[in-house]
Formats: structure tokens, C-alpha cells, sequence
């Protein structure tokens, strides 16, 4: 199979603006050609496959000026399509978990696979993660992706036409756009499924990295990571990074939600809910390496994973196996399981309206 050479974890100069760049990355066992684009700017460099809509690597500098890839990935297609657990994937038609992989709408009841114990975990077994995206390129540093999703397919109802923009801005924060129209009634829920490690992918764990989240609430889980009630608050719990700290902090506290994800997969309730622009959802600092990125997003929910299912079976792109806490997921989405939870914001879509959201990553040194 075609692949690039490897990415290298090793630090470099910070990237110089250029226009959108296409290579060949890989082809599937159809004959489905994949590409890597490459964008550039304000220091960022960006790569993205046209498979699953996959952040490849994303490099940002350092203190010291020296830029590293600080996602999780592959430096070959095969391990995305064989081995990935999701990593840098664009995820639909629902981000998260959804009991049981059954909802009802409007009275009629919709079975999804079910890929995560009981559970459908993420869209199903063949999400958008696992989709060929059609991509656009724009100037200066943009590339906007679309996948139609007929009607029916992993049991979703509904023909939806979605489109995610990613975009560098001028000072190298990284923006997601998402869109969405259906020509039935359905429920969406996209998000990204990127694990950071701001250190440099590849550099050891993130339990050092300190972590601060405006979220006053979160939704306790039972044993198969489906919301088991009311939400309960996050004071005097490891949950709560309403000030920042140091993520392994109370990793090992013996906490029963804890040992029923293995450390943290939860969703933080974002103290701001939805809204129509993007606010502050997190901020997270790498000590080592002076990398600060902070996630702002009009979704009410963040679901925060500390890479607790990597077990040193992956090797990334520097070449480096993959251990548990080696990454970790803020994935802005809506709660799970809310197709069964008319308490939870609604992720119900209508034909006639249009799913909005917006991430932004923001990326500083101190």
C-alpha cells in the first residue's frame, strides 16, 4: 500500500503560511485513493486525511520556538482503518454513547449497531470515522469536508448532507466548523475525536499537563459508561477542574466513577451551555514544554477521556508504542445517550433547520 514517510516527534521550526497541499496518503481495499492535505499558517501546521476526516498530526511550537505534533495518530492509512481508536476522526452521526444502540422519534423506534458492550458507541461500527470525505481547499488555510449520509445508514433515519470546515486563523488557532441538514427527523451529534498530548505525541503521559474546565456539574455513568440519572456535582470529587490542576491528581483516587472508565470518560457539564458563539470549555498546559491550548465551544458539553483504553499495542508516528494516559480527548459535543434523555438539550434535527457548532483551539506559551 502507497504511504508517506514517517512523521517525525523530533521538534522543528515552527511551520511557515503556505497554501493547501495535497498528497497521496494510502489507498483502501477497494481501490479508494486517500489523501493528506497540509495546511500551514500563523505557526500551526495542520494535516488531515480525507479518511475519516482524521487530524494526521498537528504541530504548534514551543516556549522555545520548537514545533512538535501534538495529536496522536498513524504514519500509514492501515492502522486508521484496522487498529484506531478513533484517533483524530471526525465523529457522527452521534459523538458518544447511546443505550443500548436504540432510540425512539416521534414514536417510531430506531435500532443503531451496537459496537461498545450493550452500547452504539460513536455512530456505530461504520461511523463517519470510517467514511471517505469529499475535500475542498481554500486560501489562505482552509479545507472544508462533505459526506452525505443516506437514509438508514447504521440505522440512523433521515438523509443528512453534512459539511465540517477546518480552518488555521492568522495566528494559528485551529477552528472547526460543522453543518448539517436532514430531509427527515434524526438526531447529530458531531465532534472530533483528537488526542492531545501537549508535550509532543509520543513524549510519555499527560498526567503532569494541568487542566482547568468551567463546569460546575457532570453525568455520573454506570459500568457501561451510560448516564445513570440526575447530574451530581463535581465539588469535592475529582471532577471538579473548575481551578486548574494537574490531571493525575486524583487519578488514582479510588472514586467509583473512576474505576468504571478506568480514569476519566466523562461528561463535564459546561457551566455555560449552548451558545450561539464560542466561550471558553477548557484550557490545558503542558509544564514541560510551556504549550498552553484552550478550547472554546458553543456545545454545552465536554466529554473528557485520559487515554485509559491505550494499551501499548499502537505504535504512532514517532515511531513510540502507546500506553495508557500517553493522550487525552475534550470532545465539545452534546450529552450522551440524549436521544433517550428528553432532560439532556435535545440533539434532535428537523427538516428545515441546520445543526451549527463550532470548536476553536487556541494555542499560546508560557
Amino acid at each position: 500500500m502507497p504511504t508517506t514517510g514517517h512523521d517525525t516527534a523530533e521538534p522543528t521550526a515552527a511551520a511557515a503560511d503556505g497554501a493547501p497541499r495535497r498528497e497521496p496518503f494510502g489507498r483502501l481495499a477497494d481501490g479508494t485513493e486517500v489523501h493528506r492535505w497540509t495546511l500551514s499558517r500563523g505557526g500551526t501546521r495542520l494535516r488531515v486525511l480525507s479518511y475519516g476526516g482524521i487530524v494526521q498530526s498537528l504541530e504548534v511550537p514551543d516556549r522555545d520556538g520548537r514545533a512538535a505534533n501534538v495529536s496522536l495518530g498513524f504514519d500509514r492509512l492501515d492502522p486508521y482503518v484496522a487498529d484506531s481508536p478513533y484517533f483524530g476522526a471526525l465523529i457522527g452521526r452521534y459523538g458518544n454513547r447511546i443505550a443500548e444502540g436504540r432510540f425512539t422519534l416521534d414514536g417510531a423506534e430506531y435500532r443503531l449497531p451496537v459496537n461498545d458492550g450493550p452500547n452504539s458507541l460513536h455512530g456505530g461500527d461504520i461511523g463517519f470515522d470510517k467514511r471517505v470525505w469529499d475535500v475542498t481547499p481554500s486560501a489562505p488555510a482552509a479545507l472544508t469536508l462533505r459526506y452525505t449520509s443516506p437514509d438508514g445508514e447504521m440505522g440512523y433515519p433521515g438523509t443528512l448532507d453534512v459539511e465540517v470546515e477546518y480552518t488555521l486563523g492568522e495566528r494559528g488557532d485551529f477552528r472547526i466548523d460543522y453543518r448539517a441538514t436532514t430531509d427527515a427527523p434524526t438526531v447529530v451529534n458531531l465532534t472530533s475525536h483528537v488526542y492531545f498530548n501537549l508535550a509532543g505525541e509520543g513524549s510519555g503521559g499527560i498526567h503532569d499537563h494541568r487542566l482547568s474546565l468551567p463546569a460546575s456539574r457532570y453525568t455520573p455513568v454506570g459500568e457501561t459508561l451510560i448516564p445513570t440519572g440526575e447530574p451530581a456535582t463535581v465539588a469535592g470529587t475529582p471532577f471538579d477542574f473548575r481551578r486548574a490542576k494537574t490531571i493525575g491528581d486524583d487519578l488514582r483516587a479510588g472514586h467509583r466513577q473512576l474505576l468504571h472508565a478506568q480514569g476519566y470518560d466523562h461528561n463535564l457539564m459546561l457551566d455555560k451551555g449552548s451558545t450561539p458563539e464560542p466561550e471558553r470549555a477548557a484550557t490545558l498546559y503542558d509544564p514541560s514544554s510551556g504549550r498552553l491550548m484552550t478550547v472554546s465551544t458553543t456545545e454545552p458539553g465536554v466529554q473528557f477521556y485520559s487515554g485509559n483504553f491505550l494499551d501499548g499495542t499502537l505504535v504512532g508516528t514517532s515511531g513510540r508504542t502507546y500506553r495508557q494516559g500517553d493522550g487525552l480527548c475534550l470532545e465539545t459535543q452534546h450529552f450522551p445517550d440524549s436521544p433517550n434523555r428528553p432532560d439532556f438539550p435535545s440533539t434532535v434535527l428537523r427538516p428545515g433547520d441546520t445543526y451549527r457548532s463550532t470548536t476553536v483551539h487556541s494555542f499560546a506559551v508560557r
